[in-house]
């Protein structure tokens, strides 16, 4: 068994625009502060150079170099953004427009493709800096469609993830080509976002080696989704964690589709660690257990609670769940000894 890396964190719901939190140094001391011992890193908020981290082994050294001096390290990259634009439906070209640099803006085809170029850069850098996993998002075609009125057309829902596995295929392959994992965080908003979703994508793209999850219980609350059986399921498929607490309490006005409400009025809505629902003592036995081989990696967004209040109860909060595993058996003192002869006897075929 293995022991789960820890704690780490996301940066991307902390970058800002006044010290520590307007660069990566400032970030990694203030982390660091706070007991944590890896980062992950979104690669869209200007905290380092995607490019020359894909192409200078020099320059992902030195990065590596500056982390390391601190006390940290990096757990993965994340190409979030990025990978919602590989797929976006119509209906939310204007809305996702605004992710995008300005050359791609108004022109779908571009943003497919500077987007499916920054995942390939994201694959390469990955590797320079001797990482094993990627964070990241599918996209979505089929999404205005998840509810089945009015009725879909046959073969709707088939196409949508044909034609996501052609646009991500490609990019899984430079992944394979660079030994990472892509790990899809199965989210709202993206057509792959929750278990039978996300079997559809596999087997469209060919149960692909490195087509993997980023398990967030979070996002399964919100769903009613069984967050512990999930594990059970998928755990060979995942490779990246966030550990991020939600609440789901239904009335009788409001449910799992929100009722159009502010985050802070939903039902469904996420919390700051130790104050939601999700069992997190479960979760972290089953990852034990199940050899998962990553980093446990607070992703922080509370409805309620102060961001760095937040931060700074998150490092114990995971430091403490993670399990030490054992090296040995507990019942391994009272070994007898016996031998392969001796147990042929004991089964009375000696």
């Amino acid at each position: 068994m293995k022991t789960i890396k820890g704690p780490g964190i996301f940066l991307a719901q902390f970058v800002g625009g006044a010290p520590p939190f307007d660069s990566l140094d400032g970030l990694a001391r203030w982390a660091a502060g706070l007991g944590y011992v890896g980062l992950q890193l979104p690669t869209t908020a200007g905290l380092f150079d995607l490019r020359k981290a894909a192409t200078s082994q020099t320059y992902a050294d030195e990065l590596k170099g500056r982390l390391r001096e601190v006390g940290v390290e990096i757990t993965e990259l994340s190409t979030h953004i990025q990978g919602q634009l590989v797929a976006v439906h119509p209906a939310y070209d204007q809305l996702f427009d605004g992710f995008a640099p300005e050359a791609v803006r108004g022109n779908p085809a571009a943003r497919t493709e500077w987007a499916t170029r920054e995942l390939k850069l994201a694959a390469e850098a990955s590797r320079r800096l001797g990482l094993a996993a990627h964070a990241t998002f599918s996209g979505a075609l089929a999404w205005p469609y998840v509810y089945p009125w009015p009725q879909r057309p046959a073969g709707l829902v088939e196409e949508a993830f044909a034609e996501l596995a052609r646009r991500w295929r490609p990019i899984l392959d430079a992944f394979e080509d660079a030994g990472i994992d892509a790990c899809f965080e199965l989210h709202p908003g993206e057509d792959l976002h929750d278990g039978a979703t996300f079997e559809r994508f596999l087997e469209a793209v060919g149960n692909h080696p490195r087509a993997n999850i980023l398990y967030d219980p979070s996002h399964f609350v919100l769903q009613a989704l069984d967050y512990l059986a999930f594990l059970d399921i998928y755990h060979e498929r995942v490779k990246a964690f966030h550990v991020k607490d939600a609440e789901l309490n239904p009335s009788g006005r409001s449910g799992v589709y929100g009722g159009y409400r502010s985050w802070v009025d939903r039902p469904g809505r996420f919390r700051s660690l130790g104050d939601g629902q999700v069992d997190f003592s479960a979760i972290f036995s089953k990852m034990a257990q199940n050899d998962y081989p990553g980093w446990a990696v607070l992703e922080w967004e509370c409805a309620l609670k102060h961001p760095e209040d937040g931060a700074a109860e998150g490092a114990p909060f995971i430091k403490d769940h993670i399990i030490r595993v054992t090296e040995h058996a507990f019942d391994d003192f009272a070994q007898s000894g016996v031998d392969a002869a001796t147990n042929r006897r004991l089964l009375g075929i000696g």
